[in-house]
C-alpha cells in the first residue's frame, strides 16, 4: 500500500543524494518527524535499522519507531563524517560515520555508529530507500587507506 501523496516539505528536499542527506541529518536533530518521513521514497519496502535496535519495514513502521526514539528527549545529537558516496544512474549509496555527543551523568559522552544510507531517484528528485546503523561504540574511527600488504583484521 502506498503512502499519502507528498506534502510541501516532500517536494523541496534537494536535488542531489547530498542535499537529502542533509536534511535527513537535520530532521534527526531537531525531533522534525514530518521532515524526517518526507525524506523517504514511497515505498513499501522501505527499511530503517537503529543502532542496536531493530528492522523497520515500511512508513508506519518507521514513523513510529522515529516518535519512540523522539518521546525519548527530542532530536538526536548527530553529526554525519567520513562519507563515503557511491552513486550510478538513479542510485546512489553513502557509507558514513556518524558522531553523537550526549551529556549525561557522567558529564559529555561521544559514541561513533558506522551507517549506509541508500537513495534511489524517484519522479519526486532522490529519496531515502534504506537506512541501516550499527551499534555505538566509544572508541572513534580510524580512516585510512589500507597499505600494500595490509591483512584484514576481520573477515566477511
Amino acid at each position: 500500500m502506498a503512502r499519502p501523496p507528498p506534502t510541501a516539505v516532500a517536494a523541496t528536499l534537494g536535488d542531489t543524494p547530498d542535499e537529502l542527506e542533509a536534511q535527513f541529518y537535520e530532521a534527526l536533530q531537531h525531533a522534525d518527524l514530518e521532515r524526517l518521513m518526507a525524506v523517504w521514497a514511497d515505498d513499501d519496502d522501505i527499511v530503517c535499522v537503529h543502532p542496536g535496535g531493530g528492522s523497520f519495514i515500511g512508513a508506519g513502521a518507521i514513523r513510529a519507531s522515529f516518535e519512540g526514539v523522539f518521546g525519548n528527549g527530542g532530536g538526536i545529537p548527530v553529526v554525519p563524517e567520513q562519507v563515503h558516496r557511491l552513486q550510478h544512474l538513479g542510485a546512489a549509496v553513502h557509507h558514513l560515520v556518524e558522531r553523537i555527543t550526549v551529556t549525561g551523568q557522567q558529564g559529555q559522552q561521544t559514541a561513533w555508529v558506522l551507517a549506509t544510507n541508500v537513495y534511489v531517484k524517484t519522479v519526486l528528485g532522490w529519496r531515502l530507500l534504506a537506512h541501516h546503523a550499527s551499534p555505538g561504540t566509544p572508541q572513534g574511527p580510524h580512516e585510512r587507506p589500507a597499505a600494500d600488504g595490509d591483512t584484514p583484521t576481520t573477515l566477511h
